[in-house]
Order: structure tokens, then sequence, then C-alpha cells
């Protein structure tokens, strides 16, 4: 009879050592910064912002060039014209000002935008990749182990080099 309880214990300790196995989650990690900087997509949508960027700047800065001449002129002609003609010119500049500021302002939100639709399709190709390695390798979670993400520990496996793997590079 004691050898009958010890067994049953035994069973049921070996039974629920298995639920509990089974019922752990298997977790994985991935540094979706670092993928999305490997990507040859991320590094093409980064030269054409550059060169927006730099088209913009150009822009600005002979803007701001032309703005300079204009006020060095008028300042050197101030003595010859009237109050009233000053009067216009510094009206004429601080429109000139205004503008510039202005062409700043749309030059930074056209980035932005442009970034936001280059970016997108680069962000899902990467997640549909984790996704599809996550489900191929059996893991139900996967963590985002970029630097800042909130993950504290990522001693699991880093499924980065599966999906670069994937993603064919």
């Amino acid at each position: 009879m004691k050898q009958l309880k010890t067994l049953a214990i035994a069973v049921v300790l070996a039974l629920g050592a298995v639920s509990f196995a089974n019922a752990q989650s298997k977790v994985a990690h991935v540094n979706v910064q670092q993928l999305m900087e490997d990507m040859p997509e991320m590094k093409a949508a980064k030269a054409e912002l550059k060169k927006l960027e730099d088209q913009y700047s150009a822009d600005l800065k002979s803007s701001g060039q032309e703005l300079q001449n204009r006020i060095k002129l008028y300042e050197s002609e101030a003595s010859t014209k009237s109050e009233e003609e000053n009067k216009k010119r510094a009206e004429e500049v601080q429109g000139m000002q205004t503008n510039i500021m202005q062409a700043r302002q749309t030059a930074e939100q056209e980035l932005q935008k442009k970034q936001m639709e280059l970016i997108q399709p680069i962000l899902e190709k990467a997640q549909k990749a984790i996704q599809k390695v996550g489900k191929t390798q059996g893991f139900q979670y996967i963590l985002d182990a970029s630097p800042g993400s909130g993950v504290l520990l990522a001693d699991g496996k880093d499924i980065l080099p599966d999906v670069k793997k994937e993603l064919g590079f």
C-alpha cells in the first residue's frame, strides 16, 4: 500500500512537470532596429532621403544668400533712398525672411512624409519575415531587443541571423 501511494505521488509529480513544461512559452528576440539598418532597401531609402535633404538644403541656402545680398544692397543704398522707399525695402526683406522660414518648415514636413513613405514598406517586410521565422521555429513570442525597447534581458534565442537569411541577405 505504501509503495502504491509513493508510485501515485511520483506519477502526479511527473504529470505536473510535463504539463508545466508544455505550458512554458517559447520566446525569442530580435533587434529590429539592427535588422532594418542592415536591409538593402533601408540603405537605398536613406540615400534617397539624403539626396532630397541635400536638394532642400541647397535651395534654402540659395534663398538665404539671396536675402543676405539684398540686405547688404539695401543697407548700402539706404542713405540715398527716401524713407518711404526704405520702408518698402524693409517690408520686402521681412517678406523674404518669412518665405524662407515657411520653405524650411515645408521642407522638413516633406522630408518626414517621404521618410514614412519609404520606411513603412520596409518595416512591413521585416515584420513579415520575423513572423514567418518565428512561426517556422515554433516561437509564441518574439521580443524587440532594440536599445530602448524595454527588453531588460535578451538571453534567449536571437533570430536576427535567421530573419536576415529569410530576407535573402
